[in-house]
């Protein structure tokens, strides 16, 4: 179960973001696009307490939600959420844990268009919340992808994307932890996930 206190903070993260998404529309900001996606995602391995067996997490299926606008003729400003839930087998009592991860970033988008092919590469920065049995915890995170999309029309496109995600993990985390007992750790301070997805862009 989340804590409130992690509530209050992802809540914050929302809050910065949401922040950031109104900003352009004070200005020149054109065609609002929402797209909706679904993907598969994969994951980096865990380890043991003692950091000498991988285990290994299973890759799954991500959803998520992206809201942009049209910066200038050939970039957006985008608020990307994006959710995954995964499961690993620990060794310590061969029980599987499942754990959430979800992205909320904030990023840039440059497009490339040729007719009504467009191809977009996009970077972003914002936070990673981390949902086991045992504990919540948010992290910093970026994220970079290439993309293509192919527009039907000036208001529809399908979207297809390549995304990384690279999240700033503290040394002594204790996500899937319970007392003194771990069952797995985040490994080298990183946690890194990549994801294939695609989508459908409505403009209006």
């Amino acid at each position: 179960m989340r804590t409130l206190l992690m509530s209050v903070n992802f809540n914050y993260i929302i809050f910065i973001n949401t922040a950031l998404l109104l900003l352009p529309f004070s200005s020149d900001a054109r065609d609002i696009e929402i797209t909706p996606f679904i993907g598969q995602m994969f994951s980096s391995d865990l380890v043991t307490s003692q950091g000498s067996i991988d285990l290994a997490v299973n890759d799954a299926t991500n959803y998520g939600l992206a809201i942009a606008w049209q910066d200038s003729p050939k970039g957006q400003g985008q608020i990307l959420l994006n959710t995954v839930s995964h499961n690993f087998i620990s060794t310590t009592d061969l029980q599987v844990h499942s754990f959430d991860v979800t992205y909320l970033h904030f990023s840039g988008v440059a497009q490339f268009k040729q007719q009504s092919y467009v191809s977009t590469v996009s970077l972003g920065i914002g936070g990673t919340f981390f949902e086991t049995d045992n504990k919540d915890k948010i992290y910093p995170s970026v994220t970079v992808a290439l993309g293509t999309r192919y527009e039907l029309s000036s208001n529809f496109a399908i979207v297809t994307e390549l995304r990384g995600y690279a999240s700033y993990i503290e040394e002594d985390n204790q996500l899937f932890c319970q007392g003194t007992t771990c069952h797995a750790l985040l490994e080298n301070s990183m946690w890194l996930e990549g994801s294939i997805s695609v989508g459908f862009a409505v403009k209006f």
